[in-house]
């Protein structure tokens, strides 16, 4: 089940039965205030609700002030080793403070825990396979999900001891399996929001695959209040891929659904050209609209009734077009883009 505790960074609430969130991750030099902000206008413009931003130096953490100015979202600083990049982030102004506790001092994490309290800062703990601290791998040998877990829970007991509890946790793993029983079993021992994802999943495609699948069965099973997509390629394609799937779970309210067939002989339309066009258009449309496109009367009639707006290829070249569940008109195929986004915007 999702948490029951919540957190909030700015005006977005993880946890506590709040709407599962997305976020994504600059990969800019953080200096360059332009640049980095021009990226997170980017993802804020596909739904983004948050974005984390690495500060490894000094001047990173100065430029944040004028990026956590003018983002329309919630900035987390990203810090590593060096505590002190954290309270000059949260000075600047970030407003959640992701630690990796395998690189990070227990004094470093005392300090950290002060600032956050003296501005009401929240604090994300991310335990990563790669990064189990030193005694907890000798005792395992590797970083499997019992080290993985281990290190979460020792490290929430850190921040209970500290009279500090307003974080979110994850423990990610690059191995789809051990990150869904990691949360699986994490999620029995600890009430605190689960920051879920799969680290370094890889490219587009295969990281895509990956964090579907750990990403969904995790959703699936009831766990995880906010979610990171991590891919090697454009952040605006973490945010797209993490807001469907959302989508193809309805956990994602306000969007467009669409339904397309994989077309086979029977296809008197082109669906990949239409489904394609639709896709692109309804993008950053926020609706609850259900949009099926079917190349046959095999299934397209049934599919059609279901949907809020239904196509199918009553013929060669032309389109029956359903309108919640009842047949509004036929057309020829050549005008079905244009039509059926024109119902989009009247719906």
């Amino acid at each position: 089940m999702p948490s029951k505790k919540r957190i909030t960074i700015g005006n977005v609430k993880i946890g506590g039965g709040a709407d599962l969130t997305v976020q994504t991750m600059t990969n800019t030099n953080t200096e360059d205030i332009k640049a980095t902000l021009d990226q997170i206008n980017s993802v804020v413009e596909l739904g983004c609700d948050l974005v984390r931003v690495s500060c490894p130096t000094k001047e990173s953490t100065l430029a944040l002030k004028e990026i956590v100015k003018n983002s329309r979202i919630p900035i987390i600083a990203d810090i590593h080793f060096n505590y002190k990049r954290a309270i000059e982030s949260i000075e600047s102004g970030a407003l959640c403070i992701r630690i990796n506790p395998g690189n990070t001092s227990d004094y470093g994490i005392k300090e950290i825990v002060k600032a956050a309290k003296d501005y009401n800062v929240a604090i994300r703990i991310g335990i990563n396979s790669g990064s189990v601290e030193k005694d907890i791998l000798e005792k395992y040998k590797e970083p499997c999900v019992d080290a993985i877990v281990e290190s979460a829970v020792r490290n929430c007991e850190k921040l209970e001891d500290l009279d500090f509890y307003n974080f979110k946790i994850s423990v990610k793993s690059s191995e789809v399996r051990n990150s869904i029983s990691a949360y699986r079993k994490l999620s029995k021992l600890i009430d605190y929001p689960l920051h879920i994802g799969i680290t370094e999943s890889g490219t587009l495609f295969s990281g895509t695959i990956k964090s579907a699948i750990g990403i969904g069965a995790l959703l699936a099973d009831g766990i995880g209040d906010t979610i990171r997509v991590s891919l090697s390629a454009d952040i605006r394609e973490e945010v797209k891929v993490g807001k469907q799937i959302l989508k193809s779970l309805g956990l994602l309210k306000n969007s467009v659904n669409i339904i397309s067939c994989p077309t086979c002989a029977r296809t008197g339309i082109n669906v990949m050209e239409i489904s394609k066009y639709l896709e692109k258009y309804c993008e950053n449309i926020k609706k609850p609209l259900r949009i099926s496109i079917l190349g046959c009367v095999v299934n397209g009639i049934g599919e059609a009734k279901e949907a809020d707006i239904g196509i199918f290829g009553f013929s060669p070249g032309i389109v029956k077009i359903y309108l919640k569940g009842k047949e509004l008109e036929k057309i020829k195929s050549e005008y079905v883009i244009e039509r059926v986004k024109k119902l989009i915007d009247e719906f």
